[in-house]
């Protein structure tokens, strides 16, 4: 399959309630705001639910969390340097060809492909310290509330020994946990046709990322996160009749209003109509 033919950009919006979305560990774990209030998600964050929602839909992921691992690899280089699970030793010495090792990581997992990767972990007589870049054509932006948001913070208490002989049992303090009561946050992303010729991303690909951005919060629950207080409530997909893309990505994510409450409208672009889909 050629790679991709037409600019793409989209939009997610989401609601969060009664849950952390993304906690700040250098903040106590509260969720995270700006300045103004308002609350944040990183793109870090959102890209690691899109490979785990990719992997669950049964492409093969380079940057696997640890609690979703299958191959067993324990590090990011023996799943590069895996002769079953990646794409061998050889790939990375230092008189290794980058350019054919960018392409058979490309062809190998679909985040690289997507999202790109830097192999710069190699070492030892034969690396020299290799360092090999692969920009991806795939981008997403922190995402932000539409409000300032509000934070309850609650403290937790254990009532069971965790260590010792038990006789010991008391409501000892253990911490504090955070959450937003409610808020509408609003991502948004962009595919680009020209870095999709260097990693291979095709339309299927692209047709892959749109099937689970409804999904992003599936199988993704935890004690911060209970079932059902991550919510996306619509994705918004503009494709464009041409790679350069009809309009700038600034001006197709301007085009979009998000209210407070999730309510969503447009501004008009000639001849770029959206579509609209409901989360589930």
């Amino acid at each position: 399959m050629s790679t991709l033919q037409h600019k793409i950009d989209f939009a997610v919006v989401l609601r969060v309630k009664n849950a952390n979305p993304n906690g700040d560990p250098l903040n106590g774990n509260r969720p995270r705001t700006d300045y103004g209030g308002l609350g944040e998600i990183t793109d870090v964050c959102l890209k690691r639910k899109l490979r785990d929602r990719l992997q669950e839909a049964g492409k093969t992921i380079f940057v696997q969390s640890d609690d979703r691992k299958l191959d067993g690899e324990t590090s990011l280089r023996n799943r590069a340097e895996s002769a079953t699970n990646g794409i061998g030793k050889d790939a990375f010495k230092k008189t290794a060809n980058k350019d054919a090792t960018a392409k058979l990581a490309c062809a190998k997992w679909f985040d690289v492909r997507a999202f790109g990767q830097v192999f710069a972990f190699a070492s030892g007589a034969d690396a020299g310290g290799v360092s090999i870049p692969i920009r991806g054509p795939v981008t997403i932006q922190s995402a932000f509330s539409k409000e300032a948001v509000s934070i309850t913070s609650t403290q937790i208490t254990k009532s069971v020994s965790g260590e010792g002989d038990g006789t010991k049992r008391g409501a000892d303090t253990m911490g504090m946990k955070h959450r937003v009561d409610s808020g509408v946050y609003v991502t948004y992303g962009s595919i680009n046709p020209q870095l999709a010729e260097r990693t291979g991303f095709n339309d299927y690909d692209a047709t892959a990322i749109k099937a689970v951005l409804p999904r992003l919060f599936e199988n993704d629950a935890s004690s911060a996160r209970p079932d059902g207080s991550m919510e996306v409530l619509t994705v918004v997909w503009w494709q464009h009749n041409c790679k350069s893309g009809q309009y700038s990505s600034a001006k197709v994510h301007g085009s979009l209003n998000v209210a407070a409450d999730g309510t969503i409208s447009f501004t008009d672009l000639d001849g770029l109509a959206p579509e609209v889909i409901n989360g589930f």
